[in-house]
């Protein structure tokens, strides 16, 4: 393992560091690749398996409940024991493992049970994963960028594993062998993440500040309204699921370019995270607010726009889903003490998967009985995030060290 003692000069910590974020990013890649391939066609699955609208949002919903609940729990755990890798490797498993099983699903309720176990999975490692590439952080320009390179990582392979799907489509395979293939990405995966383990045993190291004792620090006023503000957000963010149902159940767009909808909003994300944290590292939070607003927008052009409209939705919905996936990480971090960094992390986005699940689960009912009705409930909620987060940017324009 490369070095990472305390004493090595700034240059080669940051060569170390950069290794590092590097490493985890490729990783990420190959497992976007898997997930988000599968992701890109589960609403159209559960559709040819006689599953209602309702059901696809209950199913998304349930997915990013467990997919965000159970971080809250992994990122204690994580806090108490210290076992930042193995409780890493465990979630990839459990998430790699699920993906490509869901081939030999005949039912929806069977393919059910793998869409939400995936995000169990997730679930498991994020928040211990986000700690260790926090430690890198300031040796690689910041929280945003770290993040934002990270996440621009994560994207891409979600670029290429719905093209990849998209290209069995095409050439006449079924859903079953589309999932199928996904299991060489998913080997893949857990090969990166055994080598980031035997190079990288102890990324802590990466940051000599950190320390994990220390009697409790509670966490900021600003952390819990910034924590209400990201619920809003996620309250109206429709699952893709629900999207790609609507695309399917129109004929808005063939079911063969599904996927690639779904690639093009992963484009957009990636070059979202990667550009947006670094303004976010430079700017702060007006970068957010102005975000959100544009990100609202995705619901009107994806529900009730044609051809081009639902791309230029897509491609919206994906700017506001890289935005928030790298920016939460980074806003977050430097609201809490470095030892509880994990559970924070973890009772963020456990807050923010309960909202999404809720949020999923009425727009699934609210869409078989009014499209418009879906529309207004994106657009408001995700709009009175707005004033939180300008509180929270004037807040931190006065206590920068909160």
């Amino acid at each position: 393992m490369p070095s990472t003692d305390s004493t090595s000069p700034p240059a080669d910590m940051r060569r170390v560091a950069l290794r590092f974020v590097l490493l985890i990013s490729v990783l990420s890649f190959f497992a976007d690749f898997t997930y988000e391939g599968a992701r890109s066609i589960t609403g159209p699955y559960l559709e040819t398996l006689r599953a209602s609208a309702f059901i696809v949002g209950t199913v998304a919903g349930l997915g990013e409940l467990c997919g965000y609940t159970l971080r809250f729990f992994s990122g204690r755990l994580a806090d108490i024991t210290g076992r930042f890798w193995p409780i890493t490797i465990f979630g990839y498993i459990v998430q790699m493992i699920s993906v490509p099983a869901l081939a030999l699903t005949g039912s929806w309720q069977a393919a059910a049970v793998l869409i939400v176990l995936e995000r169990v999975g997730r679930a498991i490692r994020n928040p211990p994963r986000d700690v260790m590439l926090s430690h890198a952080a300031k040796h690689v320009g910041g929280y945003g960028w770290t993040f934002g390179v990270h996440e621009a990582c994560d994207q891409f392979g979600a670029l290429c594993g719905p093209l990849v799907i998209a290209v069995v489509l095409a050439h006449g395979g079924k859903y079953h062998e589309a999932f199928a293939v996904l299991l060489v990405p998913a080997l893949i995966t857990l090969s990166f993440v055994w080598i980031a383990r035997l190079l990288y045993p102890k990324p802590q190291d990466l940051e000599p500040a950190f320390t994990d004792s220390g009697p409790p620090t509670p966490y900021s006023r600003a952390f819990w309204v910034y924590l209400v503000g990201a619920a809003l957000v996620a309250v109206g963010f429709a699952d893709y699921s629900l999207i790609a149902y609507h695309f399917a159940r129109e004929h808005s767009v063939s079911s063969t370019l599904i996927p690639i909808f779904y690639a093009v909003a992963m484009a957009v994300s990636g070059g979202a995270s990667l550009v947006f944290g670094r303004l976010f590292d430079r700017y702060g939070f007006p970068v957010l607010v102005g975000l959100t607003i544009v990100a609202s927008l995705f619901a009107p052009l994806v529900f009730l726009g044609g051809f081009w409209m639902a791309l230029l939705g897509a491609a919206i919905w994906g700017m506001g889903m890289g935005v928030h996936e790298s920016i939460i990480p980074a806003a977050v971090t430097p609201m809490v003490p470095s030892q509880r960094r994990a559970s924070a992390f973890g009772l963020f986005t456990a807050s923010y998967g309960i909202f999404w699940f809720l949020g999923s689960a009425l727009m699934g009912f609210l869409y078989e009985r009014s499209l418009v009705g879906v529309i207004v409930f994106c657009m408001g909620t995700q709009l009175m995030a707005v004033p939180l987060f300008l509180w929270v940017s004037r807040h931190r324009a006065h206590s920068p060290e909160m």
